[in-house]
């Protein structure tokens, strides 16, 4: 059985100057990069070069990918 994958990216915080740091915990929009990638292998691949090349940023905006 072969799965396809769907590789995005997305924030893992919101502002919040009420919390610690002045942000708290919340996963944001999906934002795809790729759809319909064939194995898991490249779908990790891309999301280690995404990750690689981007700055994550104060909210933590990284690549991950799923299974579709």
């Amino acid at each position: 059985m072969s799965m396809v994958f769907n590789i995005f990216h997305r924030t893992w915080w919101k502002r919040n100057p009420g919390w610690p740091d002045g942000k708290e915990p919340q996963a944001g929009k999906k934002h795809y990069i790729m759809k319909g990638v064939l194995t898991e292998s490249e779908a990790q691949d891309v999301c280690r070069v995404w990750n690689n090349c981007h700055d994550p940023g104060f909210l933590s905006d990284k690549a991950e990918y799923e299974a579709v």
